[in-house]
């Protein structure tokens, strides 16, 4: 059986270099972007990270920002202000010189009182924080005062 010389010139084309070339090319432009966009979404992860809680100072400063998306303030109890309440309880928060009053709705922390350390999760609500959790800074002062408790969290008091 013949051939035409066209049907066997088809048989044996074989792919030139250029064309291997170009593929290469665009797949190491595709990785590429697909690594720039890996590490934005890193980078835009630990940016985010990394502002764990806002002074109240801060959050009034950017209270318009916020809005009413939720965030973590920081902020000493104010003597005189906690109020239980049936929900939860109110009191006021204070950073330097700057306050806000905050509705606490749940239970809070059995060390939460007065004049104590607290970061307090929620958001603002006209001219109230409603916080949906607080969490108590703990002192050295409690290890100092009860040194027979646990001081790690592996379990021992040494």
């Amino acid at each position: 059986m013949t051939t035409t010389g066209e049907e066997s010139a088809q048989w044996k084309t074989v792919e030139g270099p250029g064309r291997s070339r170009a593929k290469l090319i665009r797949a190491l432009v595709a990785l590429g972007v697909i690594l720039a966009a890996l590490g934005f979404v890193l980078f835009k992860g630990a940016t985010n990270s990394l502002e764990y809680f806002l002074t109240v100072q801060q959050a009034n400063a950017a209270r318009a920002k916020l809005g009413d998306t939720s965030f973590r303030m920081e902020g000493v109890v104010v003597p005189g202000s906690v109020d239980p309440t049936p929900a939860g309880v109110d009191f006021t928060i204070r950073y330097n010189h700057a306050e806000d009053r905050v509705t606490e709705i749940g239970n809070p922390p059995e060390l939460f009182q007065p004049s104590i350390p607290v970061v307090i999760q929620g958001h603002f609500q006209g001219n109230v924080f409603v916080s949906s959790l607080i969490e108590v800074k703990h002192s050295s002062n409690y290890v100092a005062e009860h040194p027979s408790r646990i001081k790690n969290a592996g379990g021992t008091t040494s």
